[in-house]
């Protein structure tokens, strides 16, 4: 007869890619948790995970399983929570880390309607998933997916992010892809940090190469930059939810609109928050708003 448990540990090997980082999310040894995936295969009769040297990989059986179970095992553990839901901690505060510019123009607007007290913090996102890590934070938005034991992760949206540059600045017209680069190389560029994150992922991805550009400024701060190009210092990539203001007013313009780049964000939390009161409002709150 199949455990309970078994499932459980399952599809936390699914999630984690790994026996050993699965058993510290649920406070087992390795040894337990091994064994109840040994037993849940010879249930089934299948190998549900290829086991290699870095990380436990998912049979055909073993995705076809976790497509099956792991809504009723999520929804068992919803429904057995809120039978003793009052006896849950609660939080009187929610500390809430983002990335300063999706907070401004995505957050902050809508932070009456959360029904609670917040504290908010602002940094890259390693940053503030160390802090989550250290439970010193209860929800981040980020755009970095850290396999780490206790932390799980919901899709919150995509980011568009395209190229902006001043309005009166001319474009050359009918340039093929490698005479768009070549101008663009030429163009004085601003850029969030050195290592020109977003911008090296444009030019991977449309250009298949690193470019080498060296930017005239260092602004870690999207608003900042926009005002920048405004003036006339340049061109940077910007994402489309901050440009609405800007293009209406005709201060910015955004070139060469099929190169573009979009960056996922999702919703960091700690596995044992997951289901209290004020995290899951504020979650689906977050997720409503998209």
């Amino acid at each position: 007869m199949v455990d309970f448990e078994w499932y459980r540990s399952f599809i936390y090997i699914y999630k984690y890619n790994s026996v050993s980082e699965a058993a510290k999310a649920r406070i087992m040894t390795q040894p337990a948790m091994s064994q109840h995936l040994a037993s849940l295969e010879a249930e089934v009769g299948e190998l549900l995970f290829t086991r290699t040297s870095r990380k436990m990989v998912p049979t055909e059986r073993g995705k076809e399983l976790y497509s099956q179970v792991a809504p009723l095992i999520e929804s068992l553990e919803v429904t057995s929570l809120s039978f003793h839901s009052i006896s849950l901690p609660t939080l009187s505060i929610i500390r809430i880390g983002s990335a300063i510019e999706y907070y401004y123009e995505n957050i902050l607007p809508e932070l009456s309607e959360f029904n609670t007290c917040t504290v908010s913090h602002f940094g890259t996102a390693d940053q503030l998933l160390e802090l989550l890590k250290e439970d010193k934070i209860d929800i981040v938005i980020t755009s970095q997916k850290y396999q780490s034991p206790g932390i799980e992760y919901s899709f919150l949206c995509e980011e568009e992010f395209v190229i902006v540059a001043p309005k009166h600045l001319e474009i050359p017209e009918n340039l093929n892809l490698k005479s768009k680069e070549q101008w663009l190389l030429s163009q004085e560029w601003i850029s969030y940090g050195l290592d020109l994150p977003i911008i090296r992922r444009l030019w991977r991805e449309h250009f298949k190469k690193r470019p080498i550009i060296k930017p005239n400024h260092i602004i870690p701060n999207l608003h900042l930059i926009l005002k920048a190009i405004e003036s006339g210092m340049g061109i940077s990539l910007i994402p489309t939810y901050i440009l609405v203001n800007s293009m209406h007013e005709e201060k910015s313009k955004v070139l060469f609109k099929e190169l573009k780049i979009n960056n996922k964000l999702y919703i960091a939390y700690k596995t044992k928050n997951k289901h209290l009161p004020e995290i899951n409002n504020l979650v689906k709150k977050l997720l409503m708003k998209i």
